[in-house]
C-alpha cells in the first residue's frame, strides 16, 4: 500500500468519491472478487484487485493518501472497469460507480494522461469525431493496416491490426448480400412495438455494416423502426475516465434525441454503450431538469440480444455453416447481467455450430481506450483470451461490442490465427437472407 500522506489534496466533502462513499461500506473484504479480476489474476498484486482498490479509495477519502499520489493513481488506472467483481460480489458493492467517482475526484488534482485527454476531446466534439472516423475508414480502404500489422513493432502494429479488424466480415459473397435500401426485409409479423437504434460513434463510423444488419434484423422480428436524429457519443469513455461533466453533457444530448423519436424501446448493439445508457438515470440523478427524463430513457434501453430474446428471436431460414464461439463483452455480462439472450440469438441460426469458450467471463483487455493508455496490462489480459479461442478450434468469435471486436480481432491477426471476429447480429442477419444467397 502507499505510504500515509499529509498532503491536503484529499477527497473533501462534496467530491464524487465522498458522495458515493456509502458504497464502500458494503465491502466485507471477503476476497470473492479476487479471482474474477483480470488485473489481479495477471499481475498478482492485491493493490490491483477490487478489494485492494476499495481500500485505497477509503484511505483517499479519509485523507491518508493524497489524490495525486502516483502509486495509488497507477493502481486505479490499471483497473479495466470490467465489473466482473460486481458479478462475484455477494455484498452488492457498486464498484463501477465507485471507480468512476474516484477517477472523477482524482482528475482535477492529478490531471488526465495526454493520450486519454486527446481521445476524449475527439469523442466529445462531433466534427472532430467525424473527421477522425472518416480518416480511419479511408485508411482501412487502402488495405495498409492489413499490410503493416505483421511487420511493424508491436506498439505500432496493434493499432494497425485494430483498424484492419473492423473490415466487414465476408460471410457470403458480397455481390449477393442484400443492401439495406434494396428489397426491404419483410417482418415475420405485423409490427407492434416501435424501436429506435443507438447509432453510436465507433459503430456508425467503423461498423456501419453491423448497424445496417441490426435494422434489418429488428424489422424481420416485427419491430417498427424510428429514427433518433441528433445523437452523440454515449459518454461512456468520459465517465470511465472520470470526466463526468462531459459524460453528462453528452447524455443530455442523447436523452433529447431519443425523446424526439417517441420509440417504445432503444436498441443498442454495443454492450458498453448500452450499459452507459442504462446508467443515465444515475448519471443525471442530481439534475432536476433532466433526472426523470434520463431515468425514462434508461428504462427503455435494451441490448439488441435482450430485445430479440423477448420475441424469440425469429429463427433463420438460411443455413450458416460456421464454427462459432461466443465471447460475451464485460459490459453485457457483468454490467447489464445479460447472459442467455446472445446465446439465444446464435441458436436461432440454422447450421451454425456453437462452441463453448472456456473462461468466457474474463475480460479481453480492451476496456474503451485502456489498450491505448495501459498497453502492457492490456496485452497480458488479452493473451489468455487468445489462447482459449485457439483451444476452442472455432473459425469465428462472436462478440457484441466494438472495442472487444477490435481488441480480439487485432490479437487474432497479430498472432497469425485464421479465426476472425463477427457481431452476433451479422450472423443472424445472414441466416435471414434468401436460400440462393
Amino acid at each position: 500500500m502507499s505510504t500515509v500522506s499529509t498532503s491536503p489534496k484529499c477527497a473533501l466533502p462534496g467530491t464524487p468519491l465522498a458522495l458515493a462513499s456509502k458504497g464502500l461500506d458494503a465491502c466485507v473484504h471477503c476476497g470473492f472478487c479476487l479471482q474474477a479480476c483480470p488485473t489481479y489474476v495477471n499481475l498478482e498484486d492485491e493493490n490491483d484487485s477490487p478489494r485492494g482498490r476499495l481500500v485505497l479509495m477509503r484511505r483517499m477519502l479519509d485523507g491518508d493518501i493524497a489524490l495525486d499520489d502516483p502509486t495509488t493513481a497507477q493502481h486505479i488506472d490499471r483497473c479495466l472497469g470490467c465489473r466482473a467483481c460486481e458479478t462475484a460480489c455477494p455484498s452488492g458493492v457498486p464498484y463501477g460507480e465507485l471507480l468512476e467517482a474516484t477517477r472523477a475526484t482524482m482528475a482535477p488534482v492529478r490531471g488526465v494522461p495526454f493520450v486519454a485527454r486527446a481521445v476524449l476531446a475527439v469523442f466529445k466534439h462531433p466534427l472532430l469525431l467525424r473527421i477522425a472516423l472518416l480518416g480511419a475508414r479511408a485508411f482501412r480502404a487502402t488495405r495498409l493496416p492489413h499490410l503493416l500489422a505483421p511487420i511493424l513493432p508491436a506498439r505500432l502494429a496493434f493499432p494497425m491490426a485494430m483498424i484492419a479488424s473492423t473490415t466487414p466480415a465476408t460471410l457470403r459473397p458480397r455481390a449477393v448480400r442484400r443492401a439495406p435500401s434494396a428489397s426491404p426485409t419483410t417482418p415475420a409479423s405485423p409490427p407492434t412495438t416501435t424501436a429506435t437504434c443507438l447509432t453510436g460513434c465507433v459503430m456508425s463510423g467503423l461498423f456501419s455494416h453491423v448497424n445496417d444488419a441490426t435494422e434489418r434484423v429488428l424489422a424481420h422480428n416485427g419491430f417498427a423502426l424510428r429514427v433518433s436524429r441528433g445523437q452523440s457519443c454515449c459518454g461512456a469513455l468520459h465517465a470511465h475516465a472520470g470526466d463526468l461533466d462531459s459524460a453528462r453533457a453528452l447524455a443530455r444530448i442523447n436523452v433529447a434525441a431519443f425523446e424526439q423519436s417517441g420509440a417504445d424501446v432503444i436498441a443498442v448493439n454495443s454492450a458498453g454503450c448500452g450499459a452507459m445508457l442504462k446508467q443515465y438515470g444515475h448519471l443525471l440523478h442530481d439534475d432536476p431538469a433532466w433526472a426523470a427524463r434520463a431515468e425514462r430513457i434508461s428504462a427503455r434501453t435494451r441490448d439488441i440480444s435482450e430485445l430479440l430474446a423477448t420475441v424469440g428471436p425469429v429463427a433463420g431460414t438460411t443455413p450458416v455453416a460456421l464454427r462459432v464461439t461466443h465471447d460475451p463483452p464485460c459490459h453485457q455480462m457483468h454490467a447489464q447481467r445479460i447472459v442467455s439472450p446472445p446465446l439465444a440469438v446464435l441458436r436461432a441460426i440454422p447450421g451454425l455450430s456453437l462452441i463453448p469458450l472456456e473462461d468466457a467471463d474474463q475480460c479481453c483487455g480492451s476496456a474503451g481506450i485502456y489498450n491505448l493508455v495501459e498497453p502492457d496490462t492490456s496485452d497480458a489480459v488479452l493473451a489468455p483470451k487468445l489462447a482459449r479461442i485457439a483451444e476452442s478450434g472455432a473459425d469465428w468469435v462472436a462478440t457484441g461490442n466494438p472495442g472487444c471486436m477490435m481488441q480480439i480481432g487485432a490479437g487474432l491477426l497479430r498472432s497469425g490465427s485464421k479465426a476472425r471476429v463477427v457481431h452476433p447480429i451479422e450472423l443472424l442477419d445472414a441466416s435471414y437472407e434468401t436460400p440462393h444467397a
